[in-house]
């Protein structure tokens, strides 16, 4: 069985890949997240193939090893939605995401020494109309502050999700199921 490494901190990522049952060490990537803006679906394949190559490269004599990027955007209104900078950027997002459907992006990358596999995963999210209070109130939480679009749809923010169409896996942050049959397949 090849050793798999996941190239990311994220609790959530942890998470998911510990309840499909695989088992991974964590390896947080050093790569630099300031790429140029392009279309969503390539923007986050970039940015999770940057995080594995990096982490790769402290594994360049084993060549059991799977290293598995990701990266997660918020996409609304052409605009790509990362994490907030601060508490009025996080007002900024949520505020634009009420009452309004947006896209979640997460790209993956599954790489070793000899071979380089991304994919990425698109989900419909639509979100209940949001009072000021409402927002601030959630924003006080300190829940979205380390979340891509300023929300966690597995936490207090449920409260306002109207609907998805797609992985909602994928909008917690790793499409597992389609990442479980791409290792298969690797």
């Amino acid at each position: 069985m090849k050793h798999i490494v996941l190239a990311s901190g994220s609790p959530r990522r942890r998470e998911l890949l510990s309840q499909i049952g695989l088992d991974y060490e964590v390896v947080t990537s050093d790569a630099d997240e300031n790429i140029k803006e392009m279309e969503p679906e390539d923007y986050v394949r970039e940015l999770a193939s940057a995080k594995a190559q990096s982490v790769l490269e402290g594994y360049m004599d084993n060549k059991d090893i799977i290293v598995i990027g990701a990266d997660t955007i918020v996409y609304h209104k052409g605009s790509i939605l990362t994490k907030p900078k601060d508490e009025e950027d996080a007002f900024r997002i949520l505020k634009s995401l009420s009452g309004e459907v947006h896209q979640v992006y997460t790209g993956v990358n599954l790489c070793s020494l000899h071979k380089n596999v991304s994919f990425y995963e698109k989900t419909d999210v639509w979100v209940y109309d949001m009072t000021d209070e409402q927002i601030r109130e959630y924003i006080s939480t300190g829940e979205p502050m380390d979340k891509a679009g300023a929300y966690g749809i597995q936490g207090r923010f449920a409260a306002y999700i109207k609907g998805i169409e797609g992985d909602y896996n994928n909008v917690v942050g790793l499409p597992v199921a389609k990442l479980y049959h791409e290792l298969i397949n690797f």
